[in-house]
Formats: C-alpha cells, structure tokens, sequence
C-alpha cells in the first residue's frame, strides 16, 4: 500500500503515512509481505510462539536463554529441545540469525551506518557483527550496503 501512495502522491507523503502506522520502511512493491509467526515458523506450539516473538521484540538488547525460558514459564532444557525439534537449531543460533537478518534489512534499505546498524541488533562491537554477518552471508556488511540503490 505504502509504495501505491509512493507511486501516485510521492515519498514524501508515503513517508509521512508510514510514520502515522509506524512502519519503519517503504516496502517494494516486488517485495512480499511478512507471514505471520505461525505462517513463518511452520510451527504452532504456544511456547515456541511466545519465545520467538520475545526474540524478534528484544533484538537490540537481546534476553538470555534463561531469561526467554523463565518468560514463558519452560525450563531452559525444554527451550533448547523446542528449538531443536521445530527449527533444528539452538535457540542461540536462532537468535543470531534473527538478529543478522534484522541487520540487512538496515544495512539495505536505511542510511544508518554500519556501528549503529550493529548497536540496533544487539553488537557490542562493529567488528564482532561484521564476523557474525559474514559467516552467515558470505558478504561483509559493507557488501551489502553497496547494494543500496
């Protein structure tokens, strides 16, 4: 709908519309929309829902695995068994990759720099992030920034 209103009144109205939604992005029209978390997961079980929606809200200070189990009332060893039957990873794997993901959106569609790119996904340091993105991608951050239109 944002990129409609792109097209037909411009950015700058598209911007101000988004904001008024708080969506933190015009998405491309070519782009698709995000499933919901059950749609996405391929899983309905409550408490795996209930943890990844906590990891997708705290991504810039990212909670510990003892921290998301006592949340949601499991224990940490029901956390790990969780992760691993429904997404075949750990819940710490999970969350990286979360947050990685969350980095190249930024890195792509915003002008913020690398730093603080790393610092809104929970990096202490811009090297660190630019290890963890790397593994991940197989492209350095600033790869990715490149990209920008």
């Amino acid at each position: 709908m944002l990129a409609l209103i792109a097209l037909e009144h411009g950015r700058p109205l598209a911007t101000a519309v988004a904001e008024q939604f708080i969506h933190d992005r015009i998405r491309d029209s070519r782009d698709h929309q995000r499933m919901a978390l059950r749609g996405r997961l391929g899983s309905s079980h409550p408490k795996l829902l209930a943890i990844v929606a906590l990891m997708e809200e705290n991504l810039e200070e990212p909670l510990s695995r003892v921290e998301l189990a006592r949340r949601v009332g499991i224990s940490t060893r029901q956390l790990e068994r969780l992760f691993r039957k429904y997404l075949h990873r750990t819940p710490t794997r999970y969350y990286l990759e979360l947050r990685l993901e969350r980095a190249r959106a930024l890195l792509t569609q915003t002008t913020m720099s690398v730093l603080d790119v790393a610092l809104a996904c929970g990096f202490v340091s811009a090297s660190h992030f630019s290890k963890c993105y790397r593994e991940l991608f197989n492209r350095t951050p600033r790869q990715d920034r490149a990209s920008l239109p």
